[in-house]
């Protein structure tokens, strides 16, 4: 939104559309279905956490170099198709994940880091924190460096 407000309604619309090209073809070739466009974001699912982590890691990297940090958030568990969308508290924690990631960052629950083990990708642990609505502390923990292949 301070993106927007700084480089005008026409401007934002380029930007938005190559951050869409770029992020849809990070979804494609990792598997995955982007589920619905927000604002200034997008939700995506995948069938293996670690095809979501390199994915997300693709498109902070690619849309860093055009400006334009990002932050994503990541979770898997079981979730719940309602015709064109995503639900429950799987969906929920995935989103407060995504609040509590800092510009550039990929941030992803201790359970995506449990399931990824052996995949070569490395993070580095950001402590527990309270997600507004999700009961207890979570682990969460950032992708470290580029997700590889």
């Amino acid at each position: 939104t301070g993106r927007l407000a700084s480089v005008g309604d026409r401007d934002w619309q380029a930007l938005w559309s190559t951050f869409r090209d770029i992020a849809g073809s990070a979804v494609a070739r990792g598997r995955g279905e982007v589920i619905k466009w927000t604002g200034d974001g997008f939700l995506a699912t995948f069938a293996a956490p670690g095809r979501a982590v390199r994915c997300a890691g693709t498109i902070v990297d690619g849309v860093n170099r055009l400006g334009l940090p990002v932050r994503c958030g990541l979770h898997t568990g079981e979730i719940q198709r309602t015709n064109d969308d995503v639900a429950g508290i799987t969906v929920h924690t995935a989103a407060r994940i995504s609040d509590a990631a800092h510009a550039g960052d990929v941030l992803v629950s201790q359970t995506v880091v449990d399931l990824v083990g052996g995949s070569g990708l490395h993070f580095r642990d950001c402590g527990e924190h309270n997600l507004a609505g999700i009961p207890r502390p979570w682990r969460l923990h950032a992708l470290d460096g580029s997700a590889p292949g």
